[in-house]
């Protein structure tokens, strides 16, 4: 089947990956503009994996303000290089970023940062839970596991559902852009403060 001019530039227009990306995925997909952009996006995921290692020094120092100035947020996003730094792109997203950790109020950014005994505790408190229910031993510890899952996606940054589509993670936002912008990006870390809230520590 012949791949058109038209087809192309609504493919470019829609994932902005480059032309030649565009005609082989239409081409692979038979014409068909979904299976093309389903396509290019599990290729972009994949790339993005693979730049997951690659050095990243570069970023910016998002601020955000909320609520009249009752939740103001500071996030570090960083890049490869100075020029993806100063892009509208990378900035638009760490500024999604901010907005999603004022909203969200997460604790963590990724499941690794979260010390042993919190989650050792919070496995307790919802093993006690579920015997105090009345559920036998063994249909406890699957209950567990579930509530742990969602301990993590409420407290994770990562794990978190985006604010502006709850059908895609953060992290699943962060690879799209890694894709998209074509370096390696990382959240490095955040602080979060609520108005008159007490500060541990």
């Amino acid at each position: 089947m012949a791949i058109t001019i038209e087809q192309i530039k609504m493919l470019r227009e829609e994932t902005g990956a480059g032309v030649m990306d565009c005609r082989s995925a239409l081409e692979k997909s038979n014409g068909n503009l979904e299976k093309a952009m389903e396509y290019l996006r599990e290729k972009g995921l994949a790339t993005a994996i693979k730049r997951a290692d690659r050095e990243a020094s570069e970023g910016v120092v998002e601020l955000y303000s909320h609520g009249n100035g009752r939740v103001g947020v500071m996030v570090e996003v960083n890049c490869e290089t100075d020029f993806v730094a100063r892009s509208e792109a990378f900035r638009a997203f760490a500024h999604e970023i901010a907005l999603q950790i004022a909203a969200g109020a997460p604790t963590y950014t990724r499941p690794e940062e979260i010390p042993a005994e919190v989650l050792e505790q919070e496995r307790e408190k919802s093993r006690k839970h579920a015997l105090e229910e009345g559920k036998p031993e063994a249909e406890a510890e699957r209950i567990v596991e579930v509530r742990l899952q969602k301990f993590l996606e409420e407290v994770c940054l990562l794990r978190q559902l985006y604010i502006r589509d709850e059908d895609m993670t953060v992290e699943k936002l962060l690879l799209q852009n890694i894709a998209a912008i074509g370096e390696n990006i990382i959240i490095r870390r955040f602080v979060r403060w609520e108005l008159g809230e007490q500060t541990t520590g």
